[in-house]
């Protein structure tokens, strides 16, 4: 992985998906527009205690796609990038320094949705759509 990776992944605006499942395996996907990658191998993602954190508390893995629209779909560009969570947090100091710095962006009633702060290892990055070529051909 490459400081390209971290600045693709980083980009807005942006589409993106965060797809996680259940112990059971019942599958949830969420439009998630706070994903950072802070390192090559690092994600952080704010959540909300819903559907996504529930699963994650069950089940680790989850998978983060970024697309974005070309004029035929196999125009389209965008990667996925296969994470597995390795630690939240749900108060403390790491949280409030991350909603005091989105609340300059996105405003107080945003930050307000933010009840947890996820921390990731990146495992895997594919291409969105995969013919066998790397995941840098495809952004």
């Amino acid at each position: 992985m490459t400081k390209k990776l971290v600045e693709y992944f980083n980009k807005q605006p942006r589409l993106s998906v965060l797809s996680t499942s259940d112990k059971k395996g019942k599958v949830d996907s969420a439009v998630i527009g706070s994903p950072q990658m802070t390192e090559e191998k690092t994600v952080i993602v704010a959540l909300s205690k819903g559907r996504t954190f529930a699963n994650l508390q069950e089940n680790p893995n989850a998978v983060f796609m970024i697309m974005k629209p070309g004029a035929g779909i196999l125009d389209w560009k965008g990667i996925r990038v296969y994470l597995k969570m390795s630690g939240y947090v749900t108060s403390g100091p790491q949280i409030d320094s991350y909603k005091s710095q989105m609340a300059k962006v996105v405003g107080e009633q945003a930050v307000d949705m933010i009840k947890v702060l996820a921390t990731f290892e990146v495992t895997e990055v594919r291409p969105l759509i995969d013919f066998g070529q790397g995941w840098e051909n495809s952004v």
